[in-house]
């Protein structure tokens, strides 16, 4: 599953060497003795930094509703793990495929990783485990889940690594200054495609009115319970709503409603909050990775790949961080300008001013993790979060998708009640025990 020196989305990372011998026009060149680069510790620890904020404003959010995910317009802390995560990739695969050899097979590698991961996403988040307090698992193809975190970071993956491969030139001399970004026009031209295709369905698709069911339960068995439909009104172009927008009218229409994301954040906006007078939709499924915000997934991967470039083109650190610091600033201007002329910050439709106002602090943040680990090499603050971003992989699956508790809750006493989650009370407690795991997962 590696593909080189830096993994680009969560997963578990490890060091290659350089390759002894390069063909280049059906001619082989002098074998270069092979060796081991270095790795880049703050990227490691930046995606440490990642999946640490993930596990806590999972685990937090129910005690510290300010960090969970907004309810819909807005930016809260949880709202920064993805395009984190996004951008990390980006980078990574700048670093990866610094050289290439051979485009198709480069690719081939890229599809294979990316379906890899769209595989295992659809196995922990399409449905597969579930009742934990029963311990059942199964699916049910009628409902599965199709997209999700791993989905969405694969399709930006590939998209991301289509470029790097096909996309980048090969004459840039490393040092070289503004030329740098002007040499990868074709990778800011797909951002434009991707961002005017983007705004062009949110606010130009028509919504039809739909319908969705809703479960009544009328007795105390599975089967006495009866569906009643409702019936949700639209009519209209270019909103940004939960009800009415255009990004979960295209996973209806394609994905189907049964097989979107069954509890949206959206339920805890205030209106969602009166039992009694609350809209029909906010019982609705929504899917918050659904097809429309890959693309600008996509987008936050691409930028990713130009902090990565400099890392590449720049040895000395004042340079990299100037220049990284130098795209950060306007892009996270351009995105509070979007925001203020209208276009809302949201995660759950991933909008054009949410993708640029967290990309930019994701590259902010990694500068000052890049400053602090690599420049002043205070590898102290960070060996932890570099530990965890080496198993990053490893640890969302044991962790933020509940492959823990599920492995921990297995083991109980007489009744599946009498477990260590239940008796401990803490879920804290299942990082602790699900880091001896670590070394079994990584031998799979």
């Amino acid at each position: 599953m590696c593909e080189g020196e830096y993994h680009s989305l969560p997963g578990d990372a490890e060091s290659v060497t350089e390759p002894s011998t390069r063909a280049q026009n059906g001619a082989t060149t002098t074998t270069i003795p092979t060796r081991k680069r270095p790795r880049l510790a703050s990227l490691d620890a930046f995606r440490g930094l990642s999946i640490a904020l993930m596990i806590f404003v999972d685990y937090a959010g129910s005690i510290l509703p300010a960090v969970t995910h907004s309810a819909w317009n807005g930016l809260r802390l949880a709202d920064y793990v993805m395009p984190f995560f996004l951008f990390i990739a980006g980078v990574s695969l700048a670093l990866v495929y610094k050289r290439i050899p051979n485009k198709k097979e480069a690719t081939q590698k890229a599809v294979l990783r990316a379906m890899e991961l769209v595989f295992l996403g659809i196995l922990l988040q399409g449905g597969y485990f579930h009742g934990l307090n029963d311990l059942t698992y199964g699916i049910d193809l009628a409902k599965i889940r199709w997209f999700g975190i791993l989905q969405r970071i694969a399709i930006a993956y590939i998209i991301a690594a289509a470029c790097e491969i096909w996309l980048s030139p090969s004459d840039i001399a490393r040092g070289s200054d503004i030329r740098l970004h002007k040499k990868y026009y074709f990778h800011w031209g797909v951002i434009l495609l991707l961002c005017g295709t983007y705004l062009g369905l949110l606010y130009g698709l028509y919504v039809p009115d739909w319908q969705f069911k809703v479960e009544k339960s009328s007795g105390s068995t599975i089967t006495n319970a009866t569906y009643v439909l409702e019936t949700v009104k639209c009519g209209i172009r270019g909103d940004v709503g939960p009800a009415c927008n255009s990004a979960g009218f295209i996973d209806r229409s394609i994905l189907g409603i049964d097989h979107l994301y069954k509890k949206p954040v959206y339920r805890n906006l205030k209106e969602c909050q009166k039992s009694e007078s609350a809209p029909s939709w906010c019982l609705a499924p929504f899917d918050p990775e659904g097809i429309l915000g890959s693309l600008m997934a996509a987008v936050c991967c691409i930028i990713g790949l130009q902090y990565g470039h400099v890392l590449n083109h720049f040895q000395e650190h004042r340079d990299r961080l100037l220049k990284m610091l130098w795209l950060s600033f306007p892009i996270l201007v351009f995105g509070l300008l979007l925001a203020f002329l209208g276009i809302p910050l949201n995660k759950s439709l991933y909008t054009t001013s949410y993708t640029l106002v967290t990309t930019a602090t994701a590259g902010f943040s990694f500068c000052i993790m890049y400053l602090i680990v690599d420049v002043y090499r205070q590898r102290w603050t960070s060996f932890v979060l570099e530990w965890m971003g080496r198993h990053s992989l490893s640890i969302f699956i044991l962790i933020p998708s509940n492959i823990a508790i599920i492995i921990i809750q297995g083991f109980y006493w007489k009744q599946p009640k009498n477990n260590i989650v239940s008796f401990f009370h803490f879920p804290y407690c299942t990082f602790i025990l699900s880091c001896h795991s670590l070394t079994l997962l990584q031998s799979l």
